[in-house]
């Protein structure tokens, strides 16, 4: 396993790391599904074992992750060890019963709740989880100020931010000044990390990483499904309304994902390679976090982890998939 530092810290994090959404299980947040179906913890532990085995030392989690469920899950799963990882956790998308989850006193609960949960004394990465601070943006200056108490007092190691789109980045990083930013990415949506991108730019410019999640596009990558049998998703799973999954796209996507396995090989370990090294190859990526749920997902993710591809199939894989 290769490692990477994160933004200026002296933090050094496993190029491929593991993003615990799927432990949350099922879940809404006000009425919105936000989990994933058919978790097993014992299947997680396995998973989460055969990682460390091999190099994996980047957790990232969320208290909204079935409300704290995955925090807890991943603390009991590391027992003792927890304090020999880097674990983020990030704040935003869970309210409680605050009017918004940016309000100072609410991030400052939550960060407490979250050491709680996952039995530590400090997190090492704690994002923003997303770039909405209100209307006119009316938390974001104490949200931050209280994000800087929280890091000179010890709680928190590194400030993270995380969004969805170029002008969120471009309003927030001067003003949160993070080490890191997240987001999704992969060969199907790279916008952040083109060249020439303002997201792009501002990576280069402040010395920031980027953690990208969603770096096998939920399994679409892997060519786990097709336009004639689409797949179906239970309530409360947040992929039952996502686009990407909806028979149409799928087939857009079909003669693209035939000519990747043609280049790269069929089998998950050889397309996961692919996508992954894909985003590996940027140098402003910090991590890409694929999800997972058992070991077999976990292997084939990390079975590529010391096999970097080249400059033609990075053009290879970015053209095909601009087309």
């Amino acid at each position: 396993m290769k490692y990477r530092k994160l933004g200026k810290s002296d933090i050094r994090v496993s190029e491929i790391s593991l993003g615990c959404w799927t432990m949350g299980g099922l879940n809404w947040v006000n009425g919105v599904p936000n989990g994933w179906a058919n978790v097993d913890e014992n299947e997680i532990a396995e998973a989460i074992n055969y990682a460390i085995d091999n190099g994996v030392n980047h957790f990232d989690n969320a208290d909204v992750y079935g409300n704290g469920r995955a925090e807890r899950m991943l603390a009991r799963i590391l027992g003792k060890r927890t304090n020999n990882f880097i674990i983020a956790t990030k704040i935003g998308w869970f309210p409680g019963t605050a009017e918004h989850a940016y309000e100072p006193k609410h991030i400052r609960h939550q960060c407490e709740q979250s050491l709680i949960n996952l039995k530590r004394d400090y997190i090492d990465l704690y994002y923003f989880h997303h770039g909405d601070f209100g209307e006119n943006d009316k938390y974001l200056d104490d949200a931050i100020e209280v994000m800087y108490k929280l890091r000179d007092e010890g709680k928190i190691r590194l400030i993270g931010q995380s969004a969805y789109k170029h002008e969120d980045f471009i309003k927030l990083i001067p003003k949160v000044k993070p080490d890191v930013i997240q987001s999704f990415a992969s060969a199907l949506d790279d916008r952040f990390l083109r060249d020439g991108s303002p997201t792009r730019k501002m990576l280069d410019e402040y010395n920031i990483s980027f953690v990208a999640f969603g770096p096998l596009a939920q399994g679409v990558l892997l060519g786990k499904y097709n336009a004639s049998n689409p797949p179906h998703f239970e309530a409360g799973d947040h992929r039952a309304n996502a686009d990407r999954f909806k028979p149409e796209n799928l087939a857009k996507l079909e003669p693209k994902i035939e000519k990747l396995k043609n280049k790269f090989g069929s089998s998950n370990q050889e397309l996961s390679r692919a996508a992954l090294q894909y985003l590996l190859h940027y140098k402003q990526v910090g991590a890409v976090i694929p999800g997972f749920r058992n070991l077999n997902q976990v292997k084939a993710n990390l079975s590529g982890a010391d096999k970097p591809i080249n400059d033609e199939e990075f053009i290879f894989i970015k053209q095909l998939f601009e087309e």
